[in-house]
């Protein structure tokens, strides 16, 4: 599998926000987020084969791991490392921004989704795959990435009518999280406004 970094951080985003976690980041993505934070990944970084990129993370001697990019899904064997992972004990977040099919990844052991829906000022809201929705499991993550106003209700109202798991609503880094936090308060959405943690403890630096 074509892999950019392999990395030792505490997770900032999500359900296991504040966990110490191995990160495996893959190369390439179908996606180009206007606010993309990781462009770096766009390239074809290394090819690594399963069972390499299981000692590495071994070494880091975590219970937590998570498969990103990119876009992981597009890795064929992203399933046998997941596997690999969860015979070794260790709970996976895999984080992928919503345009691929989640299928083959459901039904492993350990796996939490931690799915996308892209909003408008993302410039890739013609890509969600909604179908995924109706797949995720109750411990599961569906996470909005939000730039302003029109993001929001564009995110509010697909809350709104859709039956969800855990909902995250972010936003875009540099932006007004407050502001955020304010609109969730008003109109009483049953969601959490999480920042990005590993930004808050050291800026915007890749493999942190």
């Amino acid at each position: 599998m074509r892999i950019i970094e392999i990395f030792h951080s505490v997770q900032g985003e999500g359900p296991f926000t504040g966990l110490r976690t191995s990160f495996v980041r893959t190369a390439r993505c179908n996606l180009r987020c206007v606010w993309c934070d990781t462009t770096y990944s766009f390239g074809p970084g290394r090819e690594r084969s399963v069972a390499d990129v299981v000692r590495a993370v071994e070494r880091h001697r975590t219970s937590y791991a998570c498969l990103t990019g990119g876009e992981p899904l597009l890795q064929r064997e992203a399933p046998a490392l997941l596997r690999a992972l969860a015979e070794r004990g260790m709970r996976t977040v895999v984080e992928t921004g919503g345009s691929l099919d989640i299928a083959p990844i459901l039904g492993i052991d350990g796996v939490t989704v931690s799915l996308d829906v892209k909003c408008p000022n993302s410039g890739m809201e013609a890509h969600n795959r909604w179908a995924n929705l109706d797949l995720l499991r109750p411990h599961d993550v569906v996470k909005f990435v939000i730039n302003d106003r029109e993001d929001y209700l564009y995110a509010r109202r697909a809350i709104r009518r859709r039956s969800l798991p855990q909902v995250v609503l972010q936003p875009v880094y540099g932006t007004d999280a407050g502001r955020l936090a304010d609109w969730v308060l008003a109109d009483r959405l049953d969601v959490r406004v999480m920042i990005q943690e590993h930004k808050a403890l050291w800026g915007d630096v890749p493999g942190r």
